[in-house]
């Protein structure tokens, strides 16, 4: 008797401990997403073969989930009597992407959505999930229905977390409904980890609630929720300097593991996806093809689409700043890890600019007026932008002297040259230059010019380089008209700048000149300046180290707030919806800022400097991707990050480069070589302190300014 009782108790006890013994049938895969969560919160998961055994065996009163596991290719078959035996046998049920959908308006036909996001329409979750949050689903097939009071419906919405247009006006699909006792899914939800759905807690929300709802169990854990994709480290974990090495290291893996470096075997997979250059996109590098050496090139990155399996597109385009920084990156990484394989990479990305279109036509004619710039890229050599010679000049130098070369000096002052006799008398040379415009007004019209541009992001790094340049080779009209340009565009500031997708990027940018000006003229008004701006930026630097983005004043800003539904995803765009929203860009933001504060710690001496150089270090060491499943960005950095969340997870606006995109050059490279320079306590300009480009700077002058000598 005492002994059934203690067995009696003993039972009651595990039972109340945890779900166990509560049984979920499933017609599905063991290894799908919500599967394998139910399975860790202590559920007794059951299969079936198919929905017709289901439907025989299931005993009355129990909890049956009907996945998907063909999608999107093909719907889940359901029997015709499928929903009156569900009934029938008082079967709490949920279904997703049927052949059947009961009571539903519409033809069954699929709708291949891309911009579009699930949005709550009503307030079925209740207040931690209210109605019009934003829910994120990649690639969504959806069967297209109509239907009275869904819980979630998919539509093309402005916002980060919450649609604030509404949704009125809008083309709305329901999503997920209810019927009598069950839930029918009009696409996949189950596989939220293989999709990588956000928010995370969004899309637990939504399950707790459908669980709770199916199966009376609503405390649950969700510490076995599936994450295929994640950051390095958690908010909190500590940093090691072994932690920031093996950083360097991943980024520059990354280069070859998403076989970035086009081989000669699939170059025509290459000229296809990237076509005019209009809309460079596809599908990723199949994982057997082989990877380049860099005598190629190297492309771009991903795009910021996500397909429903959760791989990503590219973006197969060729870049000359991207090469430039992915050489950078390289030597930095080589002479870091000791690994001079990295170098001979390296030297085949510079080789394949001055091989390849990038730099020769009119580029490479000594009587042009294009002589010595450096074209956008292989689809666009013809188009000349200021920022992007700077950072493709600034990467080779820098990749330079970490292989202690002097390989492409006179290249790099002709570049340098080039862009200088193209500014105008302010210093201020436009965000880009056509050659057609530029050989038939010729350089000298450029060079007269009375123009103004206070737009950091596009003029800035070139100012920083003719002062690199001055104290090379002490040529004063370098810096006389860069001082001239920093002037104009520190008394410019903040009212009249002209902001690009925010106004964080511009003070990022534009710390650069400011430190290099600093070091060729210690002036109390020049520490000024590059306090200012650096002390603003830093007043968006919380704990962890990441940088939040701000937009600037309505009026000055190049793509601002999505300013209606209709307007998402045609444009280049910001991550956030209003200032206050707690996400960091590492494509124009943070990226920049890492290099640019650096060069000013060391300039100055500033311990807040050099304090902020730090945390943002550990920052971009935690966040970068770590992800077994996707080998292609398993040591890549998104461009978004939530740092609150800390997830992936921004609004999604941007036409080409939005929250999921990485981009080898902008992103990755000066990340990594930054990582360098702050591992072996150095500045870019120590580092290239003995460059050896004087040497070539009469020639040059008396080829490309003899009357400006």
């Amino acid at each position: 008797m005492g002994k059934r009782c203690m067995l009696a108790l003993l039972a009651i006890g595990l039972a109340c401990a945890t779900v166990t013994g509560k049984t979920v049938y499933v017609v599905g895969k063991a290894e799908n997403d919500l599967v394998l969560w139910l399975s860790s919160e202590g559920f007794q998961v059951e299969f079936f073969r198919d929905t017709q055994s289901a439907m025989e065996e299931i005993p009355a009163a129990s909890t049956l989930l009907v996945l998907a596991d063909a999608y999107p290719i093909e719907k889940v078959p359901v029997p015709g009597d499928f929903y009156r035996v569900m009934d029938e046998k008082n079967i709490r049920y949920y279904i997703e992407f049927p052949q059947r959908v009961p009571g539903l308006i519409g033809e069954g036909k699929v709708l291949h959505n891309r911009l579009e996001r699930a949005v709550v329409a009503g307030n079925h979750f209740g207040t931690k999930l209210p109605a019009l949050r934003i829910l994120g689903i990649n690639d969504c097939h959806l069967i297209a229905a109509e239907a009275s009071d869904p819980l979630l419906v998919l539509a093309k919405v402005a916002g980060l977390d919450t649609a604030p247009y509404g949704l009125s006006g809008l083309p709305v699909h329901p999503l997920l409904v209810k019927k009598d006792a069950g839930y029918i899914a009009l696409t996949k939800l189950s596989d939220f980890a293989k999709g990588r759905y956000g928010p995370q807690a969004h899309w637990q929300e939504v399950w707790a609630h459908l669980i709770g709802q199916l199966t009376g169990t609503w405390d649950l854990t969700f510490a076995g929720w599936p994450r295929y994709l994640k950051p390095a480290f958690g908010e909190g974990e500590a940093v090691t300097l072994a932690d920031k090495e093996n950083s360097v290291d991943r980024g520059v893996a990354w280069f070859a593991k998403g076989k970035f470096y086009i081989h000669e075997d699939w170059k025509e997979r290459w000229l296809r996806y990237q076509a005019d250059g209009t809309n460079p996109v596809g599908p990723p590098v199949p994982r057997d093809f082989p990877v380049g050496d860099g005598s190629e090139g190297l492309l771009e990155g991903h795009s910021s689409t996500i397909y429903y399996d959760g791989s990503q597109q590219y973006r197969y385009w060729i870049r000359a700043d991207v090469q430039g920084e992915g050489a950078f990156a390289l030597a930095a990484a080589g002479r870091l890890l000791d690994e001079p394989d990295h170098f001979s990479t390296a030297e085949n990305l510079v080789d394949f600019i001055f091989r390849e279109n990038l730099r020769n036509g009119p580029r490479n004619q000594p009587d042009s007026a294009a002589f010595g710039l450096i074209g956008w890229s292989h689809t666009h050599p013809r188009v000349y932008y200021g920022d992007d010679n700077a950072r493709a000049v600034l990467g080779i130098l820098g990749a330079m002297a970490f292989m202690e070369r002097d390989t492409w000096n006179q290249e790099m002052t002709e570049a340098i040259l080039a862009n200088f006799r193209t500014s105008g008398e302010n210093g201020f040379r436009s965000n880009r230059i056509e050659n057609r415009d530029l050989q038939r007004q010729g350089w000298k019209h450029y060079w007269n010019r009375d123009f103004i541009n206070p737009a950091p992001h596009f003029e800035s790094w070139m100012w920083a380089l003719y002062l690199w340049l001055y104290d090379k080779t002490g040529y004063e009209p370098l810096l006389e008209k860069a001082k001239t340009a920093i002037k104009i565009t520190m008394d410019a500031y903040p009212e009249d700048w002209l902001w690009t997708n925010g106004i964080q990027q511009e003070r990022a940018r534009m710390i650069l000149p400011l430190a290099w000006l600093v070091r060729i003229e210690d002036r109390p008004e020049h520490r000024a300046w590059l306090d200012r701006v650096v002390s603003k930026l830093l007043e968006n630097q919380v704990e962890s180290g990441a940088i939040r983005e701000e937009l600037g004043g309505n009026d000055k800003g190049r793509y601002g707030r999505t300013k209606s539904n209709e307007a998402y995803g045609l444009h280049e765009a910001p991550l956030i919806f209003e200032n206050g929203d707690p996400i960091a860009d590492m494509l124009y933001t943070s990226n920049f800022a890492f290099f640019s504060l650096n060069e000013a710690a060391h300039a100055t001496g500033n311990p807040r400097y050099q304090e902020a150089v730090g945390r943002l270090s550990d920052f971009l060491t935690r966040i970068q991707v770590k992800s077994e499943r996707f080998a292609d960005l398993d040591g890549a950095w998104f461009r978004a990050f939530d740092y609150n969340r800390w997830e992936y997870w921004a609004s999604n606006a941007d036409v080409g480069w939005g929250a999921w995109g990485t981009l080898s050059g902008w992103t990755q490279s000066w990340i990594v070589a930054t990582q360098v320079l702050v591992l072996t306590d150095q500045s870019y300009w120590d580092l290239t302190g003995d460059s050896k480009i004087h040497r070539h700077m009469e020639g040059r002058l008396e080829l490309m300014l003899e009357d400006y000598k």
